[in-house]
């Protein structure tokens, strides 16, 4: 399904990169989960979910403790994306969860707002992670709050 238009050189200025961040902080205080996201560059054969898993995996975000990380996986080339969460956060929401929030997303990302879409998307996902995992006084930051683009990145 294409789902945005914009191309890769324009798709976040820094100033919304920064705003993403922030909501990635935001949403992190309140719970142990960890929130990333991955913008791929390039064409692939594979599904974003399929992708996603893979990139998930190869950026070891299911070494977190409670097994409670999400990547939002955006495929430029291809225009899809995918929400992939770790074992312990599935657990919880179930399918129907992931389905809302990618209907929530896609929307954002077929009107061209991309950066809202995203930030909504992480708050929905901190409230989501901080009520089945909230914030205790001994955890730690596992995963940074980064954006990482590209395909060379997960080489």
């Amino acid at each position: 399904m294409k789902l945005f238009s914009k191309l890769k050189s324009d798709f976040f200025s820094a100033k919304e990169q920064e705003e993403i961040k922030e909501a990635i902080r935001h949403a992190e205080k309140k719970t142990s989960g960890e929130i990333r996201i991955f913008i791929d560059h390039h064409e692939d054969v594979l599904g974003p979910l399929e992708k996603a898993e893979i990139v998930f995996y190869h950026l070891k975000m299911e070494a977190t403790v409670h097994r409670n990380a999400v990547l939002i996986y955006i495929a430029l080339k291809n225009k899809t994306f995918a929400l992939y969460g770790d074992q312990g956060i599935h657990e919880r929401v179930g399918s129907s969860y992931w389905n809302r929030l990618c209907d929530d997303l896609g929307k954002h990302f077929r009107e061209d707002y991309m950066r809202d879409g995203l930030i909504q998307c992480i708050n929905e996902l901190g409230i989501a992670l901080s009520e089945h995992f909230p914030y205790e006084c001994d955890d730690k930051n596992e995963l940074p709050e980064d954006i990482i683009f590209g395909h060379d990145a997960i080489k």
